[in-house]
């Protein structure tokens, strides 16, 4: 008996000894075992235990040969978003800095445990994100995001319960479906190219307290036939704004939040913080439970008292755009700003505004070309209200208001990209029904939709029609449209005749016009001379880019090549039709003034008066040609900031303070005197026979020409575009009488049709006959 007490006392004294005994450290990754790119220790991570991670740069990294310090960007990949990231990814955290083994090889340890390390609490850890850079972000060891699955024994997530198999109810629609004042259903479609879709779909928001069950207030319903997850919520409040997600995901892979792309509000705690109240002042803070961007909505809208609701839009002819960026336009950035320059912009006598896009983008400083929902309006511009308000105040005002629209990608953060998303390659997976993997053009950024689609044609012209009726909009601007096409392509062929490309945008234009046939459609296009006119003869117009004939001549370069300024307009193209928007400067381009100040001829550079003189010339040659026109803005005032200052899409100085100079000033009045001359004869526009335009390169040495011979109408611009020398000009009236002369504002006889003009250079003189 005492032999086996002893024995007992042993066994359990070993098995104290064992139990105390601390864990093994986790074994470093030998030198000779380290492959090339990210390794780690061990093979089976655990979120209660540490984790060894080390990178080995092979050749082609941008980290090889790097002898700088390198950190690693890391956090818990949480239902597809980064969460407990350390630090910002340019801020270079003690914590996240790795140690320098030699040979373009560093590691790391997450330590006591990878949960602990992050501080994940009782958050699920089953895969962690990672990105190797330098210190400075502008290098990475693997260009495409890395993962690491983890294994969490503690903390399983939410279990969700087996699919409900129910039909859609009759009349919806995907998104959101307000069904009445207390009831709304709530679809969401899931069915990729190969019919597959997720294993569960729940919703979560205010209604439920953010809270995920497999009841009947989070789980939603299986329709296979429609290919839609739905579920129909009662008991809530009319009045009330609702912020939700949608849970989404696979038995063996991650869940993903979603907001709603038809949502016409989305909260994005990343970006919403930094606006300003007076831009903002409505609601706007994101629900402490949601993960990344949620959906806003209200059974009962907030209703607006249109003040014009019988606007009739310019003749699309005689249309004057201003292209503005609300960012940059006054100080304020917004809406608030911009509907104190309505009045000036009136004076100017523009009778249209084009918006650089302003549906939801990415972020809050941007030119708008990022779009990641497309039913709701910027927040960084103002709220649906103010929006409306503005759109009514140009209507007041006599104005049209043109959204400039992108359609041919998104961003990652749009819910059709996030739903079949490849998060290795942080592309589109092959899978999606909306979006190509890589875009078959050259010109593409972010994700390209592909517009073959029918889901893609649907909701675009699903959106096209909500702005028209929600906002009373009066025209697109449709960005990239050479893009709408699933030929592939190079730079050299982009532009080739695209039959598919053509009956797609003539569908598009066909929707618009069956909702509102008044409203300008615009294209952003520059294709073969065939397609550009076959989809104006539909009613289209496409863009008319002259921005290098204006330079050149601005600057006082006589390139016969490149000063002609023949295709302004449909007419100088051979067209029967003028449905081209020409313009002198866009978004797109460098300024003009910009390349006078700093490239011109000796007797322009660095000359103002100069530069303003030959702004104004170049204007005399620009309003008064038949055809709708745009002026980017501040070019009236002869804006001479290069595009690529603060980077090409960064924020750029507000000079109203221009008007101060006298010279500026004198080119905003021959802007508005132009203006008004274009508005005098506009009447002439639809006979292309009175009309004779002498604006080609070759019509440099001996002076440019414009010459309207309408019966009861009479035009004569001359022009001297060189910089060097008088020459003398015969007026070659086409009748005799009384005429104006604009310019001195003053009535003169003409008796001799041959009357020769002497003019200095940079000088035009402009003669109506028949205009009061």
């Amino acid at each position: 008996m005492k032999n086996l007490l002893q024995s007992l006392a042993l066994l359990l004294l070993f098995s104290v000894f064992i139990s105390c005994k601390p864990e093994e450290p986790v074994n470093p990754i030998e030198p000779d075992e380290i492959e090339e790119g990210i390794n780690y220790s061990p093979k089976e991570p655990d979120a209660d235990k540490e984790l060894s991670i080390t990178f080995k740069a092979p050749v082609s990294s941008q980290l090889y040969g790097y002898e700088g310090d390198v950190y690693v960007h890391i956090g818990v990949i949480v239902e597809g978003v980064w969460k407990f990231v350390p630090a910002d990814w340019n801020v270079n955290l003690s914590k996240c800095k790795m140690t320098s083994k030699g040979d373009n090889t560093w590691d790391i340890s997450l330590a006591p445990s990878i949960r602990e390390w992050f501080g994940a609490g009782e958050t699920p850890v089953t895969k962690i994100g990672i990105v190797i850079r330098s210190s400075d972000g502008t290098k990475k060891g693997i260009i495409e995001d890395s993962f690491i699955n983890i294994v969490d024994n503690k903390h399983k997530g939410f279990e969700p319960a087996p699919i409900k198999n129910a039909p859609l109810p009759n009349g919806v629609k995907h998104g959101i479906n307000i069904v009445n004042n207390s009831t709304v259903t709530f679809v969401l479609y899931d069915k990729d190219k190969n019919g597959n879709h997720k294993d569960y779909a729940h919703i979560i928001g205010d209604f439920n307290d953010w809270t995920l069950s497999n009841d009947e207030k989070s789980q939603m319903n299986r329709d296979e036939q429609a290919g839609c997850w739905w579920i129909t919520l009662s008991g809530l409040e009319s009045t009330k704004e609702y912020a939700f997600q949608y849970y989404v995901g696979t038995k063996n892979g991650d869940a993903i939040r979603l907001a709603d792309a038809y949502a016409e509000k989305i909260l994005d705690p990343s970006n919403d913080k930094y606006i300003y109240t007076s831009t903002y002042p409505e609601n706007k803070t994101s629900p402490s439970k949601a993960i990344g961007i949620s959906s806003v909505f209200k059974i009962q809208k907030d209703a607006y008292n249109w003040q014009v609701t019988n606007y009739t839009p310019p003749q699309s002819d005689e249309l004057v755009i201003y292209e503005l960026l609300l960012r940059d336009f006054t100080a304020s950035g917004d809406i608030n700003g911009a509907m104190q320059k309505l009045d000036y912009l009136k004076d100017l006598g523009v009778n249209a505004i084009e918006l650089l896009p302003v549906q939801e983008f990415d972020g809050n400083d941007s030119w708008g070309y990022n779009p990641c929902f497309y039913f709701a309006l910027d927040k960084a511009y103002g709220t649906k209200t103010m929006y409306k308000q503005f759109i009514d105040a140009c209507h007041q005002r006599g104005m049209a208001v043109i959204f400039d629209v992108v359609y041919n990608h998104a961003t990652g953060n749009h819910p059709f990209a996030k739903l079949y998303w490849d998060a290795s390659k942080n592309k589109t997976s092959p899978e999606n029904p909306w979006f190509n993997v890589d875009a078959p053009h050259p010109f593409s950024v972010f994700h390209d939709f592909n517009h073959e689609s029918q889901l893609v044609r649907d909701f675009v012209k699903r959106n096209l029609e909500f702005l028209i009726t929600e906002y009373k909009i009066d025209g697109f601007r449709f960005d990239l449209t050479k893009g709408f096409t699933q030929k592939k392509s190079n730079e050299s062929s982009a532009g080739n005749y695209d039959e598919s490309r053509v009956a797609i945008l003539k569908d598009y234009n066909a929707k618009i016009k069956s909702v509102n046939p008044k409203v300008f459609v615009i294209l952003e296009h520059f294709c073969d001379n065939k397609e550009e006119l076959e989809l104006t003869t539909d009613g289209m117009f496409v863009w008319g880019n002259k921005n290098e004939a204006y330079c050149e001549t601005a600057m006082g370069w006589d390139t016969p090549s490149k000063t002609n300024f023949n295709g302004i307009n449909g007419w100088t193209r051979n067209w029967s039709n003028n449905n081209v928007v020409g313009y002198m400067e866009s978004h797109d381009e460098e300024r003009i003034i910009f390349k006078a100040k700093n490239y011109g001829k000796d007797e322009v550079k660095n000359n103002l008066a100069v530069q303003m003189q030959r702004a104004a010339l170049n204007a005399a040659f620009f309003f008064p040609i038949p055809g709708p026109k745009m002026i980017w803005q501040f070019g009236e005032m002869g804006y001479d900031i290069s595009i690529d200052e603060n980077g090409r899409t960064g924020k750029k100085p507000i000079l109203w303070n221009y008007l101060d100079v006298p010279e500026r000033k004198n080119l905003v009045d021959s802007y508005k005197q132009m203006i008004k001359v274009r508005e005098s004869v506009s009447s002439t526009y639809t006979n292309k026979e009175w009309w004779t335009m002498e604006v080609a390169g070759s019509n440099w040495a001996n002076g440019r020409r414009i010459t309207l011979n309408a019966p009861n109408k009479k035009m004569v611009i001359l022009g001297n575009f060189r910089t060097d020398a008088t020459i003398t000009m015969n007026a070659n009236f086409p009748e005799t009488g009384v005429w104006k002369d604009i310019k001195e504002n003053s009535d003169f006889e003409v008796t001799d049709k041959n009357k020769n003009y002497s003019l200095a250079p940079n000088e035009y003189k402009v003669f109506l006959y028949g205009v009061d």
